[in-house]
């Protein structure tokens, strides 16, 4: 890791407004790309992902313990402003004007009510990138519902559509959040583009409903054009079979494999020592072994049971047949290709300790993508912003600290 950031966006200052995941990640991939981003927080009311683990259920006991928090934030730089003054309010408004791109994810509304909206931001800076991610966007009869990942889910259409036909939708997490925040730093990419070549900045109206609903995009196609109301099928394929998650050697094991072509077809058949299944009339061409695809996982998995995945993988594979590993946590951090391709890396954080992150997504030949330092500590740059950019003057920001402005 170097000690400063070379990424394609080196020059772009982004203030946020955000907190838990959808917004903090999509400033942290920018933020990777170069972008300085500048997290506008409070110890009134704190980021909760400093405060506790949705997903190991762990609380913490300060906010600068949670290794959530440093994945979601690193690179990031902190300012602690107390927005329910409107003191506050006129310092926030100091940092718009010297930044390019403003990100809140709040509630539709919240933002203008503290005292900086798009209009008032626009005021300040004529060419501002404003974007503001929220469950089901900024207008519409729907605009004010409170949303989490859960929902942006089940309201984007991938819960129903996840699972197996006699279960209930499947429940999805942060994930959900990480794909909404990765679609906001596209729109920002894009917007910073156009201002690039016309000067003039934009509002961007982020809903993380659509942001899944749009990735699911044939599923509406399909209903459209044929009224079909596609449900959930496992792990069926309409074009492929077999495809499926076959059980291995080893407690809860198993191995993805697919199907697509007969010379594919024929290659797994020989593999697993039944050619004669090519012959077999049940499964003579792809449409019959979808029909018939409880027998064929019968027989498949006879043969994976003997297997451990890895192991199964690398026969099928040499074969050329779509398989691999159905990877839980630890099977991803020791994976051999990840590690090869450097996909986590230790941090040094000064109250976490060596933390493992995940690096970013892309690696660029010209201008690297890089974590170069720890997400910042609770109010760690109020000192830079406020006396060395801003230029207030110690006294003025001890005042400030003391009414709890700067707080």
């Amino acid at each position: 890791m170097s000690n400063m950031n070379e990424g394609p966006l080196q020059g772009i200052r982004i203030t946020e407004f955000t907190s838990a995941w959808a917004g903090p990640y999509a400033t942290c991939l920018l933020g990777m790309l170069g972008a300085e981003v500048v997290k506008v927080e409070s110890r009134r009311r704190l980021d909760h992902s400093r405060m506790l683990s949705f997903t190991t259920g762990v609380n913490f006991t300060g906010p600068d313990q949670s290794s959530v928090f440093n994945s979601l934030n690193l690179n990031k730089k902190s300012v602690t402003l107390n927005m329910s003054k409107p003191a506050a309010v006129e310092i926030a408004k100091k940092l718009v004007a010297i930044s390019d791109v403003i990100v809140e994810n709040m509630r539709p509304g919240v933002i203008g009510r503290l005292g900086i909206s798009y209009e008032v931001a626009r005021e300040v800076k004529p060419d501002i990138i404003f974007l503001s991610s929220c469950a089901c966007g900024q207008t519409g009869p729907e605009r004010k519902y409170v949303g989490y990942a859960p929902t942006f889910a089940a309201l984007g259409g991938a819960s129903f559509l996840t699972g197996y036909e006699d279960w209930p939708p499947s429940n999805f997490m942060g994930s959900i959040d990480l794909r909404s925040a990765t679609t906001s730093a596209y729109a920002i990419l894009a917007a910073l583009i156009y201002r690039q070549r016309t000067g003039e900045g934009q509002f961007i109206d982020l809903a993380s409903q659509e942001t899944i609903a749009v990735m699911v995009g044939e599923v509406i196609l399909d209903y459209i054009m044929n009224g079909r109301v596609q449900i959930r099928q496992g792990n069926k394929e309409d074009t492929m079979a077999p495809q499926d998650c076959y059980r291995c050697k080893g407690e809860d094991k198993w191995i993805s494999i697919s199907v697509a072509t007969e010379e594919e077809w024929l290659a797994l058949c020989s593999v697993i020592g039944k050619p004669e299944l090519a012959r077999d009339e049940r499964f003579a061409d792809s449409y019959r072994r979808f029909t018939h695809q409880a027998e064929l996982d019968q027989i498949i998995s006879e043969w994976t049971i003997r297997h451990e995945p890895y192991e199964a993988m690398e026969i099928l594979q040499k074969a050329g047949v779509a398989a691999v590993p159905s990877m839980n946590a630890e099977d991803l951090f020791k994976d051999p290709h990840l590690k090869a391709r450097g996909v986590f890396k230790l941090v040094d954080h000064p109250v976490v300790g060596k933390d493992w992150v995940t690096a970013p997504p892309w690696t660029l030949s010209d201008t690297p993508a890089e974590i170069y330092r720890h997400a910042p500590l609770l109010g760690e740059h109020n000192d830079l912003f406020f006396r060395q950019i801003l230029g207030m003057s110690m006294a003025e920001i001890k005042t400030l600290e003391e009414e709890e402005i700067i707080f």
